[in-house]
């Protein structure tokens, strides 16, 4: 099982390669395509939206055909989709092979916590989903400097087929790995259409709370931080790299949590993680607005990676738990609505900044996040 697990984190790694690669490559290409950087930053658009659509398609499927084939399959369809995006001949193609390519890679991340859900008791889980999503952080932190430096080294079509070569590496491991697993692997008891499973499991109050919660998760965390980049440009007029691994801090401050999970759940149990990550969270994203210097943003910026996880986390164990007869379609519901948070987040947070700069709209969305930590310490009981 810990071998499976591995595989399944290590999927999971190259996904978020996958998904952060292109950020470094936008300048290289804008000028092959002769376009301008926001319209080539579509091809990012289209992996985030079509990671969300994901998300309802392999839940279903892994319940009804067994979580590690599908997530084994679906990595060789990723290798196909990012090779394809090497012979692109313009960004309109590359866009569609981007879509194509993470409509395959999106099925790690919920399917490896559904599948720990169904082989870890729920007293140890929290643990084992921290330190496997743990591997899809290292993959995001290392997306943009794997794509600077192969884009820089091989040129963007080379940065595509490497990654496609890697997505065709894992899906190879886990079939030789987990393929005596597969047979009778399928866990769907609920008798009715895979495919509406996702209306279905909305009617049971404890999935419209963990839902709820995950949406309401993402939209103040990720609508303050994904200004933090351009807000830190304006203040403090630091050069794009230092922002980069400025805000790569985040990613830190979230596997040092997952060092150190076990611990926090003995002295603070999941009320007290929900709580104090709320108020971490909230206190940071202020310090980082308010400080006068830009190096005092460093253990700051690390500090918000750290609250947001101690939340995330205790809402991937809610989540793994919220429907365990249709796990994995249940997961794939709670993953939809974090990506529909992030996006809704971004959106309102890019309309109020343009209404009232960033200072006012940062502050006010981690007061926001500080109010759901307090709220879900009171009403934890209704996500299990």
């Amino acid at each position: 099982m810990r071998e499976t697990i591995f595989l399944l984190a290590l999927a999971g790694a190259t996904s978020g390669v996958s998904l952060r690669i292109v950020e470094p490559m936008l300048p290289r290409l804008a000028d092959d395509f002769s376009t301008t950087i926001s319209s080539a930053a579509t091809a990012i658009t289209a992996f985030a939206l079509a990671y969300m659509v994901g998300q309802l398609v392999y839940g279903p499927l892994g319940d009804r055909f067994g979580k590690l084939r599908v997530v084994t399959l679906s990595m060789f369809g990723a290798a196909l989709g990012s090779v394809g995006c090497a012979f692109a001949q313009d960004l309109g193609s590359l866009t569609v092979l981007r879509f194509i390519t993470a409509l395959f890679a999106s099925s790690p991340v919920s399917l490896g916590m559904a599948y720990i859900g169904d082989q870890v008791p729920i007293a140890e889980r929290q643990p084992v989903i921290a330190h496997f999503v743990a591997g899809t952080i290292i993959g995001q932190m290392l997306g943009p400097l794997i794509g600077g430096a192969s884009t820089d080294l091989l040129g963007w079509r080379g940065t595509f087929l490497l990654v496609g070569i890697v997505f065709a590496a894992v899906s190879s491991v886990l079939f030789l790995r987990t393929v005596s697993q597969w047979a009778g692997s399928g866990t769907d008891g609920s008798g009715g259409n895979p495919y509406t499973a996702h209306i279905r499991l909305l009617t049971i109050s404890r999935v419209q709370y963990v839902s709820a919660a995950s949406f309401t998760n993402t939209f103040f965390f990720f609508g303050a931080y994904s200004f933090l980049g351009p807000f830190l440009l304006l203040k403090f007029e630091l050069n794009l790299t230092l922002i980069g691994a400025l805000l790569a801090g985040v990613g830190l401050g979230s596997l040092f949590y997952t060092l150190v999970v076990n611990r926090l759940l003995h002295m603070i149990g999941q009320r007290g993680l929900v709580a104090w990550g709320g108020t971490i969270c909230c206190a940071c994203y202020a310090f980082t607005v308010w400080t006068p210097v830009w190096e005092l943003a460093i253990p700051s910026v690390i500090g918000i990676g750290f609250g947001f996880y101690m939340l995330q986390n205790t809402l991937q164990a809610k989540a793994s738990e919220m429907a365990p007869h249709e796990r994995a379609a249940g997961v794939s519901t709670y993953v939809a609505f974090w990506s529909l948070g992030q996006a809704t987040g971004v959106g309102t947070m890019g309309l109020a900044v343009w209404l009232v700069g960033y200072t006012i709209p940062i502050i006010a969305f981690g007061l926001g996040y500080f109010a759901l930590g307090l709220w879900l310490k009171s009403y934890l009981q209704r996500l299990s």
